[in-house]
């Protein structure tokens, strides 16, 4: 290891002070709705910065490394598509808002609220299924990860017996996640992911100040410049042959993150989290503002790696790695050992041209993120095992004390599965082609039940379940048709059934040319077509089927208001609709709404309004007046995007800061002061279309009315 002490403090001491307070947090924890959803008390910055704490985990950092050193920047400018999306569904709550009416702890909650309880069990385990495969990978990239960066051993000797390394890694880093978030469930995992994403804020300017000074623009330029035709890694018009991250992969993205808004439950307990309705809405706003340094320090990292190796300045250091990456990492299958030494050649590098301090940085941020990640997906698969496969089979509530505890047994074995699938698993694709693969089981159909189920009357559970079954086939077909090509579908088809294979050759040859922005090509190692191109299909298919049965199966249209808890029993006269246009529909202001609200939801639009404007003036400059050379792109980055994300990583870096530090201090004292007893009922059990909670409120008030 080449830690010196420096890196080490830096390390420990923040270490420390995540467990500190996340013990402090659990003994807050007063009952079932506080392990599940934090007592439903926190304000919108701790949710923010939390939220993308968890979302920003070390598997996903490694995954971006590995897209970003593929493709560059090139690819990352269609991304803007998506801009006046999610500026859309942020500003109007699409989704999250009606979802926290509903009062569901669990998004299978909603689903027997809206469905059946049949269905949610379903669907549940479907949620449950998917998230654990799709999860189980994330131990061994973090171990390995960790492990090579460490420069630790394949084995260790202990008791006479050599011992694996990355199996031991694995295991230490599950226990520390499993104490974490047993201790306090949702409330110790989002306090301590909000300190860790401050932390984190602090660590991104670190790095970029470091690339910066390390690399020069004239070095980044020689190397970024002299990549082949077709696959720039700045000029998003000259990526046609990029094959697995290209323009349809953006498309697909885009076109999925409106279908599945909240469907993935990786972070489930951050979606019934909020104070309110409005402040879960204000969280997802100011997830516009909270990336800060990462938009410029992935980028950079990767810039500066491949420079680093790709540079004649940095000749005899990129030997040194390349020499590691070619010995170290070596297994039995050629597409396992391709695959990990693209996942951790940025991570290598990095380790060679870090400095002092810097490096411990590094580790230190690769931890909390993986920390924080491995909480928040251990605390929603084991809560969805519990809440939405286990207990609505017992006809009696739990007491709090053993539900919580069956909570933490459920934690506890998702981590078990997670270390055994991890460690006797072999990749063979791109993290993010594996995430599409996995979560195509649950999310192919997923989408239409929600959207539909919260928005749409004539939607029934006849419609729900074909949408769910159709994503399963489609899902199952894809794991195993990608898992298992290389070994034996592909050696069995060449052998036994040549001619199939080459008319399914000639099939995917003739479906590339005719198709925009595919490239199928035959190869024994992968399946030819990707994880993201079987995603959209089961999309399509599950909408299609989802619409279809419900407009036959449709008797009576579903009261939707009693489920969002908007009946206020008596029967109220219609508000006059408002015919006149009001700017302010357009940031998604309502009544409640404060001024800083206000300026908070402007700022938002006025930003992303700009970035889009900008998109669009590079878009119509190279299609109607002549594509920029590259030249030009590298100028653009050079003097306009490495500036302007360096002014806003600077100022948001402080803002929330003093905003999850504030939320953090406001949450304790609430939780500290807030009587919670009338709550021992909510539990997630679900009455009549509603949570049991609510049912005993009303229950009471009638009885109190009657009296």
């Amino acid at each position: 290891m080449d830690l010196s002490w420096i890196d080490w403090l830096i390390i420990l001491v923040p270490l420390g002070a995540v467990f500190w307070i996340g013990y402090q947090a659990q003994r807050c924890v007063k009952g079932v709705a506080d392990f599940l959803s934090a007592g439903r008390a926190a304000g919108r910055y701790l949710l923010s910065v939390a939220d993308g704490a968890a979302g920003m985990g070390l598997i996903s950092l490694v995954a971006t490394f590995e897209m970003t050193y593929k493709s560059g920047s090139a690819i990352s400018f269609w991304w803007a598509l998506l801009i006046p999306v999610g500026l859309a569904m942020n500003l109007t709550g699409f989704v999250i808002y009606r979802y926290r009416e509903t009062r569901a702890m669990t998004l299978a909650q909603f689903f027997e609220m809206r469905y059946s309880k049949a269905f949610r069990v379903f669907a549940g385990f479907l949620a449950f299924l998917a998230g654990v495969l799709n999860y189980a990978i994330f131990p061994a990239v973090s171990a390995r990860c960790i492990q090579y960066f460490l420069r630790l051993p394949e084995t260790v000797s202990i008791l006479g017996a050599d011992w694996s390394v990355f199996g031991l890694l694995m295991a230490f880093f599950l226990t520390i996640a499993v104490i974490l978030v047993t201790m306090g469930g949702q409330l110790s995992t989002m306090v301590t992911d909000c300190v860790q994403g401050i932390f984190s804020y602090w660590v991104y300017a670190l790095l970029v100040a470091v690339i910066l000074t390390t690399f020069s623009m004239s070095q980044f330029r020689d190397v970024m410049l002299a990549r082949p035709p077709g696959e720039s890694f700045i000029n998003p018009f000259d990526t046609g042959k990029l094959t697995d991250f290209n323009i349809l992969f953006v498309f697909i993205s885009i076109f999925a993150a409106i279908y599945s808004r909240m469907a993935w439950q990786g972070n489930s307990g951050y979606n019934s989290a909020g104070a309110s309705p409005h402040e879960q809405k204000m969280g997802g706003v100011l997830g516009y503002w909270r990336a800060g340094f990462v938009t410029v320090m992935v980028p950079l990292l990767v810039y500066g790696a491949y420079t680093f190796l790709n540079h004649p300045d940095f000749a005899a250091q990129a030997g040194l790695v390349n020499a590691e990456l070619a010995e170290r990492i070596q297994f039995d299958s050629a597409a396992t050992t391709e695959t990990l030494r693209s996942q951790l050649r940025v991570p290598l590098t990095l380790r060679y041209l870090l400095p002092t301090g810097a490096t411990g940085a590094f580790c230190a941020l690769m931890l909390f993120l993986m920390i924080s990640t491995d909480t928040t997906y251990l605390h929603s698969w084991g809560s969805i095992l519990v809440q939405d496969v286990l207990l609505p089979f017992k006809k009696r509530p739990l007491s709090p004390r053993a539900h919580i505890w069956l909570l933490r047994g459920a934690i506890a074995g998702v981590a078990l599965f997670a270390w055994c699938f991890s460690y006797f698993f072999n990749q063979i694709d791109y993290i993010l082609m594996f995430f599409a693969v996995t979560g195509t089981i649950y999310l192919g159909g997923a989408g239409s039940v929600i959207i539909g189920g919260l928005y749409w009357r004539r939607a029934t559970t006849a419609g729900a379940w074909c949408a769910m079954c159709s994503g399963v086939v489609m899902g199952t077909l894809s794991f195993l048709l990608t898992k298992f090509w290389e070994d034996p579908i592909y050696p069995y088809l060449s052998d036994h059934h040549p001619d199939l294979l080459k008319q399914f050759a000639l099939i995917l040859e003739g479906a590339g040319s005719a198709l925009p922005f595919v490239n199928w090509e035959m190869s024994p190692h992968r399946f030819p077509i990707s994880g993201q191109e079987m995603f959209f299909a089961s999309i399509l298919l599950a909408i299609g089927s989802y619409i279809l049965v419900s407009l036959l199966t449709c008797r009576k249209p579903f009261d939707l208001d009693r489920m969002l808890h908007r009946d206020s029993g008596a029967a109220a006269p219609p508000a006059p609709k408002e015919k006149k246009f009001r700017w302010s529909r357009l940031a998604g202001i309502t009544a409640e709404y404060s001024r800083s609200d206000r300026i908070l939801a402007w700022s938002v639009v006025i930003w992303t309004g700009y970035t889009f404007f900008i998109f669009l003036f590079q878009l119509i400059a190279n299609t109607c007046f002549g594509f920029w050379s590259d030249e030009t792109w590298f100028a653009w980055f050079e003097y306009y995007t490495i500036w302007l994300n360096l002014l806003i990583g600077a100022v948001t870096t402080v803002w929330f800061t003093w905003g999850g530090i504030r939320d953090l201090v406001r949450l304790f004292r609430q939780l500290k002061s807030l009587d919670r007893t009338a709550d021992a009922e909510d539990d997630g059990r679900v009455a009549e279309h509603a949570d049991t909670e609510t049912e005993s409120r009303k229950k009471m008030q009638s009885k109190e009315a009657a009296e």
